[in-house]
């Protein structure tokens, strides 16, 4: 039997890229999924298959609500027997670096609320969306190739303000856990990347953004932020959600485990192979003035094979095909 069937589990950011391929997965659990989110980034559409059914009763089940409001956080958490914490404000390098003290307290503010909520509201199980922004620049800040375990967090150095905030959130979720009142799973994600995933303006993120780009060109340039040579470790998104699962079942209380593919790719490689799934005559063009955000960093995935039995099943180039068709059908 499931570990969800019949269990109330409330997804916060649950209408966004990860929150509703979660919420779709937990569904197939036989769980009643609820989702709280403001559709800043959002949206009601993640919730309906392509065929026009709900995944959810959206009338029932979905809450349009801001989480810095902490009464309504205590009100809509209540009943719930588990929490994932998905709710956040980012976006690309760009809307990051333009909205540092924005981003910072919205997301102090949201990470807080929403923990403190399950504690007095005396939910069981908590689960925190932390990301690999949360490092230290220093090791993120040279060409070659960063591999870093979850303890490396420390001592502390973010680049951004998104990356602070959301550190700080692992943190208090630490805080809960040893005083005993609540369970928790802490997951750390490096880019997630698949159908589903944000394609558009500021808020869009490199690799589905280039593909975009891929998909319009000639009418759009393909022009690629940075020299190229700043690298990522790319998880597609149904491998992220099976960690996900798998961190409720396998990981609570036992620290932090971070998830990613252990491979490097330049966004350099990664416009090549872009280029090569379109199979248009594209050249890139690298704009050097424009932000590359940190150089690079990897994901050691030591503790999520040994704790939580997860690796990844979907490579990049597997993963860049459906994703790519995905955006395709959406333009």
């Amino acid at each position: 039997m499931s570990l969800f069937k019949g269990k109330k589990v409330l997804v916060t950011g649950g209408a966004g890229f990860i929150g509703s391929a979660l919420v779709k997965r937990l569904v197939s659990e036989g769980a009643q999924p609820r989702v709280i989110d403001n559709l800043w980034r959002g949206s009601l559409k993640n919730l309906v298959t392509p065929e026009g059914a709900e995944v959810i009763n959206l009338k029932r089940s979905f809450t349009k609500a801001d989480l810095t409001d902490y009464r309504k956080c205590l009100k809509l958490l209540r009943g719930a027997d588990w929490v994932y914490h998905l709710a956040d404000v980012v976006g690309g390098v760009q809307f990051v670096f333009s909205n540092e003290s924005f981003v910072f307290r919205q997301n102090l503010i949201i990470n807080s609320n929403v923990l403190s909520a399950c504690v007095e509201n005396g939910v069981p199980n908590y689960i925190y969306v932390g990301t690999a922004c949360s490092y230290p620049k220093q090791l993120q800040m040279s060409y070659g190739i960063a591999a870093l375990k979850e303890d490396q967090a420390y001592p502390a150095e973010p680049e951004s303000s998104y990356g602070w905030s959301k550190l700080m959130g692992e943190y208090e979720a630490e805080l809960a856990q040893r005083s005993g009142k609540i369970r928790v799973g802490l997951l750390r994600l490096h880019n997630v990347y698949g159908p589903g995933s944000y394609f558009e303006g500021d808020r869009a993120q490199v690799l589905p953004s280039l593909i975009r780009k891929a998909i319009k060109f000639p009418e759009e340039k393909f022009i690629v932020w940075g020299c190229g040579s700043q690298y990522r470790d790319f998880v597609y998104i149904d491998d992220v959600v099976e960690a996900l699962i798998l961190m409720a079942k396998r990981g609570m209380n036992k620290g932090l485990i971070q998830v990613g593919s252990e491979k490097a790719t330049t966004v350099k490689e990664l416009a090549d192979a872009i280029v090569k799934v379109s199979g248009k005559p594209i050249k890139a063009v690298f704009d050097t003035g424009k932000p590359e955000g940190d150089r690079g960093r990897i994901a050691v995935c030591e503790k999520a094979r040994r704790i939580l039995g997860w690796k990844p099943s979907v490579d990049l180039d597997e993963g860049l095909k459906r994703t790519y068709q995905w955006v395709s059908a959406k333009l």
